[in-house]
């Protein structure tokens, strides 16, 4: 597949061109985003970076706020993205409500203090305090009357803010016909209130409307339940905030450059308080295991691998031909080769990092996302295609800066 490349600066040019031409080798470059609120601008500084290095992603697969930016992404022109992800983040950083302009002034004041200042923490929990009391532009407003007060199954009854605002935003800002023209795949996940089942929205499979975005982004008691053809729908994230099985477990196989970004991270140090217990329990359960499944579907991959292998050494016939046919489903010589960045909370976050929607921190976040996957980018040995029948590898990108930080002391 060809792909318009953007011009680099001179400093990196060569670097992100080679990592460019690197990624063409594959059959398919996947852009996989975890689910994390407020935490979501981190992937936007990671797709800066991919954007100006000139990878582009066939198929971009997200939960909850991750499906928000993999729609923004999916659904405008190349040359448009950065400047609808930057439209979107800077909209939903300011309060909702006539009440909020104090905040707003407190932050626009605070936004030249490093961000561990004590003011600027300050202004964080207050935002965070705030997203809760007032909502967010263009993204939530806190409902008139409590849920309390209902007991018929509507969204006012089962739901502590109204999300109509957002629904606003992605119809300005997500041309949904171009998803559904084919030139990006875009799939976002769901869980479904009857079953409790996952299930991923896909556009190859289905034209996609705001209503599957926004099922993907409706995490309970918050948000209320999106109905689409009958069934009721939230928040991917609460069964699987991580929608890379889907990528791998897709047919037919292609060799894959996987470029997975996640919000929270399951290794983490001994709590020390309970504001601190509350934060290592959210990373936990929002990491979604994701290590437990890369290995599970590597161990499968090389199992496929092997199995094809076996297939070309047997002389023709070996096999009857009915056990022929139900293993050759099995059969696979492709390879996945997995990038993957985790964002590291800093020292000076708490537990609400994820509803603390202040520009700064949104700042903060971007800016984090981009120095990593720069750094990631210069080291081009990551996107190299593995060795035919090596099935998975993993690049855990975090894990390698910690170790190599380690080995320099």
């Amino acid at each position: 597949m060809s792909r318009t490349r953007s011009k680099a600066g001179a400093g990196t040019a060569s670097v992100e061109a080679g990592v460019a031409r690197l990624a063409d080798d594959y059959q398919q470059v996947a852009l996989v985003l975890q689910g994390g609120g407020a935490l979501g601008a981190y992937q936007c500084g990671v797709y800066e970076a991919l954007h100006a290095a000139g990878v582009r992603p066939h198929w971009i697969a997200g939960t909850s706020i991750g499906a928000i930016n993999a729609a923004i992404i999916a659904g405008n022109a190349e040359a448009d993205r950065i400047a609808r992800l930057k439209e979107f983040w800077t909209g939903i950083t300011r309060p909702a409500g006539t009440l909020a302009w104090p905040l707003q002034w407190m932050a626009e004041s605070a936004q030249w203090l490093p961000p561990s200042h004590a003011l600027s923490t300050g202004v964080s929990a207050s935002s965070a305090l705030a997203s809760l009391a007032l909502g967010q532009q263009g993204f939530f407003t806190p409902r008139t009357a409590s849920p309390f007060l209902y007991c018929d199954g509507s969204a006012a009854a089962t739901s502590f803010y109204d999300t109509a605002p957002l629904r606003d935003t992605l119809l300005r800002l997500v041309d949904f016909d171009r998803i559904n023209g084919g030139d990006v795949r875009l799939s976002v996940g769901a869980s479904n209130v009857r079953n409790g089942n996952v299930h991923y929205f896909d556009s190859v499979m289905q034209p996609l409307r705001v209503e599957h975005i926004m099922a993907s982004a409706a995490l309970p008691p918050a948000f209320p339940a999106v109905e689409i053809d009958g069934e009721s729908w939230w928040d991917g994230g609460i069964v699987s905030n991580t929608p890379l099985e889907h990528v791998l477990a897709a047919a037919p196989r292609r060799d894959s450059l996987i470029l997975q970004v996640d919000l929270w991270s399951a290794r983490g140090e001994r709590p020390a308080t309970i504001m601190d217990v509350l934060e290592r329990e959210k990373d936990i359960r929002f990491s979604s295991r994701t290590r437990y499944g890369t290995d599970s579907v590597a161990r499968m991959q090389k199992l496929r691998n092997a199995l094809d292998d076996l297939f070309k050494t047997l002389p023709k016939d070996a096999l009857p031909a009915g056990l022929a046919a139900r293993l050759k489903p099995w059969r696979c010589d492709r390879v996945f080769n997995i990038v993957h960045l985790i964002y590291q909370a800093k020292h000076h976050e708490e537990q609400y990092k994820d509803y603390a929607f202040d520009a700064n921190a949104m700042r903060e976040h971007w800016a984090s996302g981009l120095a990593d996957m720069q750094r990631t980018l210069a080291e081009r040995r990551y996107f190299a295609m593995p060795e035919r029948g090596s099935g998975v590898v993993t690049h855990d990108i975090h894990r390698a800066l910690v170790k190599a930080r380690a080995d320099s002391a």
